[in-house]
């Protein structure tokens, strides 16, 4: 479902660098918005879950296009300055935080989980903390991070090496490879370093994993791509309103989905302005989210939104142009048949990946 979605932000944005999926924070606003208790997939199944999911992307769709037309997006630019660097800095921290129990546990999020299930005393911090702080979810990522880190015993050393060679090979590109090498190449000769080592010394850690087969798809000439669209009568027959207890309640609960999807990219929209002096229209912007979860609810994808750590590794891959993600896109949407070359991939080296693409506007932030 990312390629379809891709493929439409691509054709819409305006910037060069700017990429959007299902990120950590859309995902968990869209389980809190229509599943919060779990209770809609075990009355009704996975299936008609998809469907109202789909429906809801739609939603926040319809939602951020009528932002933009009536020009919402320009109330960014009241925003302080303080705020946005500080919005800024705390996004791309969020995303160190993401990619890091990857590079240091065996199993990366899963092990994580398991060590916190494990631990009465952390567990009664983080109850304390989110009791306490209720949105402090950062602050709870922060905890279990560093409580880790007190704890050399629960690391994986395999996942560790893995994780810190790739961040440190990519991020010195320069000095260990030619200069005629073309831009970007520092992360595929990683990427398959990595899968090379975890094929041949079966890596017992955290890895891609095989690539479940789609039945059908649409076929376009020779190709046949694994894309599905939703039957748009069913998706008609969803109850959504119903499920949000009016039409007015789902109207305010998508445009606020909206508007704290459009936070997200404008934030980092305004990261390339600073650092890159590439500018960018927020109506714009806007209405390319809107159109991009119009073709997320096609495919029964959760609303989409900029994702920073996509967007900060195509900056630094070299793209020049917003092409880039449409070639990306279309990559995966023709490529996904022969994906399974990537199954022994460990998750630690995609996390190095990131990590390479954040750390230094962490660790040396320019205007914070």
């Amino acid at each position: 479902t990312a390629g379809p979605t891709l493929l439409l932000w691509g054709l819409t944005t305006g910037s060069p660098w700017l990429n959007s999926g299902v990120t950590a924070i859309t995902a968990l606003m869209t389980k809190s918005d229509l599943d919060a208790g779990g209770t809609y997939v075990e009355e009704h199944g996975e299936e008609e879950y998809v469907k109202l999911v789909a429906c809801y992307s739609i939603c926040v769709g319809v939602a951020s296009i009528a932002m933009a037309c009536l020009g919402v997006g320009r109330i960014v630019g009241y925003v302080p300055k303080p705020v946005k660097i500080g919005f800024k800095w705390g996004c791309s921290f969020g995303v160190v935080l993401s990619a890091l129990p990857a590079g240091l546990l065996t199993f990366g999020s899963g092990t994580l989980k398991s060590i916190v299930a494990t631990q009465p005393e952390l567990q009664d911090w983080i109850a304390g903390l989110t009791t306490t702080v209720p949105v402090a979810n950062g602050a709870s990522s922060t905890l279990k991070l560093l409580y880790i880190l007190s704890k050399p015993e629960l690391l994986d050393t395999t996942a560790i090496f893995i994780f810190l060679s790739t961040t440190v090979f990519i991020m010195n590109r320069s000095r260990v490879l030619p200069s005629w090498v073309p831009p970007a190449s520092e992360v595929l000769i990683a990427t398959a370093a990595a899968t090379f080592y975890s094929s041949q010394s079966h890596y017992a850690g955290g890895i891609v994993g095989g690539i479940p087969p789609m039945e059908g798809g649409i076929a376009i000439g020779p190709l046949s791509l694994p894309l599905e669209l939703l039957n748009p009568t069913e998706l008609m027959q969803v109850p959504l309103i119903a499920h949000f207890g009016g039409i007015l309640n789902l109207l305010l609960s998508a445009t606020l989905f909206a508007s704290l999807n459009f936070l997200s990219l404008i934030n980092i929209a305004a990261i390339f302005e600073t650092e890159n002096s590439i500018p960018y229209s927020s109506t714009r912007e806007l209405f390319a989210q809107g159109i991009s979860c119009l073709g997320a609810g096609a495919v029964g994808s959760a609303p989409v939104s900029g994702s920073l750590s996509r967007s900060l590794i195509s900056r630094m891959t070299g793209t020049t142009s917003k092409l880039s993600c449409i070639v990306t896109a279309l990559a995966w949407m023709t490529m996904m048949p022969y994906m399974s070359i990537m199954s022994s991939t460990p998750r630690a080296a995609l996390s190095g990946i990131i990590m390479s693409a954040v750390i230094k506007g962490v660790a040396f932030p320019r205007d914070l």
